[in-house]
């Protein structure tokens, strides 16, 4: 659109009557169109029809996958053969070297090698898997869904050195807008969460633990806001560590993670920023995923990761 400047006589314009306006200005109903109006309204939520949250333990469980991968040092091979549908033969061969921890600022690192056979089981309601390495360390996990609400858990981690083999049982239960845990370990250890879905979108927590060998107890409170493009996090406890994390879904491939750590008992504080690039995703055969990541100690990582399943005919 643009002014018109005409020569031409025009007749002339229509009287207009202006609407008289009231001192206070237009009422509101009437400034504003009904249908925009109704669309501003909130949804209306179900309030005793809310979504089952996440469990407490997986509560940042999006920040763990980008921020804290699986590393190592040298030259890791794992294959797996399918047997069943439901029972495959796992096998994995690592060369490489292992950080010692020491009291000295110096990193000390040992060479390693080892071969780990594994089994795995899966089912509908059962789920079992064993690793045995050549150094004598076993380890073994086993999910059972007892009912579609009850399930129980059970990792165990035996080794050849006294005093460093671990056992914990988890009994799950999933209401219909909360998850609770119960959780018993060896060295008497003793520990209980609960979530509980506030909004569609927010959650509330909280754990309680006793640690009988040593003789310490604790208590912690966690929160969860989850939409579409957002996910943040917040984990505070009475051991001093305050976590904040937050996740930005820029698209279907791209993440933003940003993580806030803080220890009241060092008074150390630490800051991690990384995003998480699926590279490419085929059907049923192949996973390309990159990790960058990058805190403020000083710690630079970039990390590619590809996952091939193979089908295999006799």
């Amino acid at each position: 659109m643009g002014g018109i400047i005409s020569h031409a006589a025009a007749p002339p314009p229509p009287l207009l009557v202006t609407p008289e306006i009231p001192p206070h200005g237009l009422p509101l109903a009437g400034a504003i169109p009904t249908e925009k109006a109704e669309g501003n309204k909130s949804e209306n939520v179900d309030w005793l029809n809310l979504p089952c949250p996440v469990s407490y333990d997986e509560i940042q469980r999006e920040t763990m996958m980008s921020l804290k991968p699986e590393l190592f040092e040298g030259l890791r091979f794992d294959f797996t053969k399918p047997l069943s549908p439901k029972f495959s033969l796992s096998h994995s061969v690592f060369m490489g070297s292992l950080e010692v921890p020491s009291q000295s600022p110096e990193t000390i690192k040992v060479p390693t090698a080892h071969y780990e056979f594994g089994a795995n089981f899966l089912d509908s309601r059962c789920m079992l898997f064993g690793r045995i390495l050549t150094d004598g360390r076993m380890s073994a996990r086993v999910k059972y869904d007892l009912t579609d609400s009850f399930s129980m858990k059970m990792n165990a981690q035996l080794t050849n050195e006294p005093h460093f083999s671990q056992g914990m049982f988890n009994f799950d239960y999933k209401g219909k807008d909360f998850r609770t845990q119960l959780q018993l370990g060896n060295n008497s250890f003793y520990g209980a969460n609960y979530i509980q879905s506030v909004t569609p979108h927010f959650a509330l927590g909280g754990e309680v633990f006793w640690l009988g060998h040593q003789r310490k107890s604790g208590i912690g409170f966690a929160s969860r806001y989850c939409t579409d493009k957002m996910i943040a996090t917040a984990q505070v406890a009475s051991t001093g560590i305050v976590n904040l994390t937050y996740v930005q879904r820029v698209s279907d491939k791209v993440s933003l993670v940003s993580e806030f750590m803080y220890n009241h008992l060092s008074r150390e504080v630490t800051t991690t920023v990384g995003y998480d690039y699926l590279l490419r995703q085929m059907t049923c055969w192949c996973e390309e995923r990159f990790h960058d990541i990058l805190d403020t100690t000083h710690n630079s990582l970039g990390i590619e990761v590809e996952q091939v399943s193979v089908a295999w005919s006799n």
